[in-house]
């Protein structure tokens, strides 16, 4: 796959063994435009990079080595997997986001990240479900990619999970609550407590919710969510 390479400090020179990349994880810029989201990619004041970002017209440009650690994932957690970035490979999409304001991603920006996951998910093997949002693994810090990212088109390439909601889910019991933070736990997030009611589970179930029920994003846990969760949770 052809890439446009450009140049950051913004990594960790230690080598990596391929086999420890384990996710990949899909960002917004979250800035004005393209060429800001570069120079503060390639600024070594900011700390922060990203492996491949993915412009509005499709072109996509390389920053980091797969081998190399970007600065991408943050402080996170993942299942077993804690502060991703040693085990992933981080993809930024050029989109102003919610701060500046957020916009529906483009067709040709999509395609290309389709062929470019399709790619990198072949080259390291990696698991469809293990193709995530900063928002999965930073839930209390992040919202992207956002509402307005098509998982579904992902999903339908084998890219990710998605509920078939066709699939009937009797509960034994009406406590959806922690039916909901069962589901969660077994399909990946983490920094919830399913104990207490709080600002932190609050976040986790819009992260959640934009993930996997675009429609309705209210951090409350609803018939809805608890059935989707079920039939992901079979899915992990």
């Amino acid at each position: 796959m052809h890439f446009k390479s450009v140049h950051t400090p913004n990594f960790s020179k230690r080598l990596r063994n391929s086999k420890k990349i384990k996710f990949l994880i899909i960002h917004y810029t979250g800035m004005q435009s393209r060429r800001v989201s570069l120079k503060r990619l390639q600024n070594p004041k900011y700390k922060v990079s990203c492996h491949f970002l993915v412009d509005r017209k499709g072109e996509v440009v390389k920053l980091v080595d797969e081998k190399k650690t970007a600065w991408h994932a943050g402080k996170s957690k993942w299942k077993s997997f804690v502060n991703l970035n040693k085990n992933s490979i981080g993809i930024e999409l050029v989109n102003k986001g919610h701060k500046y304001g957020y916009e529906k991603f483009s067709k040709i920006q999509i395609n290309s990240l389709v062929r470019l996951c399709v790619y990198l998910k072949k080259k390291y093997h990696i698991k469809k479900q293990n193709i995530l949002g900063h928002s999965d693994i930073a839930p209390l810090r992040k919202r992207d990619p956002g509402e307005k990212f098509p998982w579904k088109i992902l999903g339908q390439k084998n890219l990710g999970i998605l509920p078939n909601k066709k699939i009937k889910i009797n509960f034994k019991d009406k406590n959806l609550r922690d039916i909901f933070f069962k589901n969660l736990k077994k399909i990946g997030y983490r920094y919830f407590n399913s104990k207490t009611n709080n600002l932190k589970n609050r976040l986790v179930i819009k992260s959640f919710q934009r993930h996997f029920r675009q429609s309705k994003i209210n951090g409350t846990i609803d018939l809805e969510c608890a059935k989707i969760s079920s039939i992901l949770a079979k899915k992990t």
